[in-house]
């Protein structure tokens, strides 16, 4: 069973061809067998596992069936989870716990998968590295002197390893592509806020309903069919945002893969492609072409992809590097009303020249780039500005 899918584990537990609890302890065995050279189950909590795989197994006996019921599974560190550390990677935080699961977790525990632990994560989730001081280096199970990827490194090399068959991992800058590429096995990085990424928080940071810009959570497995079945189980709102709105993905644009198109992209302007990786994406194109599809290497709809990738590191860094900001609101005090003409013709006067009444938009938008979607972290700008107040009072 230790290579086997979610989806044939999830069959194979109904057809009671084996237990819950014979999974965990296969798991558990595995784990403690080879993931000294590993690293990657970094947070155990296999007392609760096996608690929870007897539970599940009672379930199956009952007739019961759930989308996970009885599958055991390893969650990203940087989730939060009801009585185990929550740490981002960080020593300050090495003893904080959080008192609820992240909405993701919930919902893969009330599909009835059993929680086994949690996977290593570089310092703050930001390398393509998994180390730090707390819980040492992830190594990846092809090469122990290469990289397992980061930021859900340890995700990916537990994968890799046959410990688990399915996981959770999260993504603002790669984290869950470059882990799934380096060690072998599929990611999905969702639309962002398709999956709610609350709890998905670093350590002591209230846990609110609100997504925060460019980062989204997603399922990490080894097969395409486990993604459908994790992303089926994830996607949605938050309960909060529920009754706003309902979750109705459109089907797939055509049914068969010789009436897809594809664009293929093999070299960027801004940093070469290793011909091992470029020999890889030759051979998937010519069997793509094989199958039918019809293949492009450009195409006019395709923005400049150097300045794309400088304006991503700009909201990147802005994201990473955010705590107080102080930016005009706009360019003059209140202005004379003027309805003398179109909005498109006016004009503002700034110091005794004229300029299109249009830009003044500029500095709201910077505003916007500079803030949208740091929400998650308002209470420190807010006690900023309350402290701020009290110096003019």
């Amino acid at each position: 069973m230790t290579y086997r899918t979610t989806t044939d584990l999830v069959a194979a537990l109904a057809a009671r061809q084996v237990s819950a609890v014979e999974l965990v302890d296969q798991a558990i065995a595995r784990i403690e067998a080879l993931d000294t050279h590993i690293n990657a189950v970094v947070v155990r909590d296999f007392d609760r596992a096996r608690a929870d795989a007897a539970a599940a197994d009672q379930a199956l006996g009952r007739g019961e069936r759930r989308p996970l019921l009885g599958v055991p599974m390893t969650i990203k560190e940087a989730y939060n989870v009801a009585g185990l550390p929550t740490t981002w990677g960080m020593p300050m935080f090495k003893d904080w716990q959080p008192a609820e699961d992240a909405v993701a977790v919930a919902r893969v525990k009330a599909a009835g998968a059993v929680i086994l632990g949690k996977t290593n994560v570089p310092f703050a989730l930001a390398d393509w590295q998994s180390y730090n001081d707390i819980y040492g280096t992830t190594t990846n199970p092809w090469d122990l002197d290469r990289t397992p990827g980061g930021s859900s490194g340890g995700s990916a090399a537990s994968l890799a390893m046959g410990y688990t068959s399915l996981e959770l991992g999260s993504d603002i800058g790669g984290s869950l592509r470059a882990p799934a590429h380096y060690c072998g096995v599929y990611a999905h990085k969702p639309t962002h806020a398709l999956v709610p990424s609350c709890g998905h928080t670093p350590p002591g940071v209230p846990a609110l309903p609100q997504e925060v810009d460019l980062a989204v959570v997603g399922p990490m497995a080894r097969s395409t069919d486990d993604l459908a079945l994790a992303l089926a189980l994830l996607a949605g709102p938050d309960e909060p945002d529920a009754m706003a709105y309902r979750l109705a993905l459109p089907a797939a644009r055509h049914d068969a893969l010789q009436e897809f198109r594809v664009l293929v992209i093999d070299t960027h302007p801004l940093l070469p492609t290793a011909h091992a990786v470029r020999a890889a994406l030759e051979r998937l194109t010519e069997r793509l072409a094989q199958a039918g599809c019809k293949l492009a290497q450009t195409s006019p709809l395709l923005p400049d992809l150097a300045a794309m990738a400088r304006l991503y590191m700009q909201l990147l860094f802005s994201f990473l590097s955010w705590d107080v900001v102080l930016c005009l609101t706009m360019p003059t005090p209140a202005f004379a009303y003027d309805h003398s003409t179109e909005r498109d013709k006016r004009v503002i006067g700034i110091d005794g020249k004229d300029y299109p009444y249009e830009d003044q938009f500029a500095l709201p938008r910077t505003l916007w780039h500079i803030t949208y979607g740091k929400s998650a972290y308002n209470s420190r700008p807010i006690d900023f500005l309350a402290r701020l107040s009290l110096s003019f009072s």
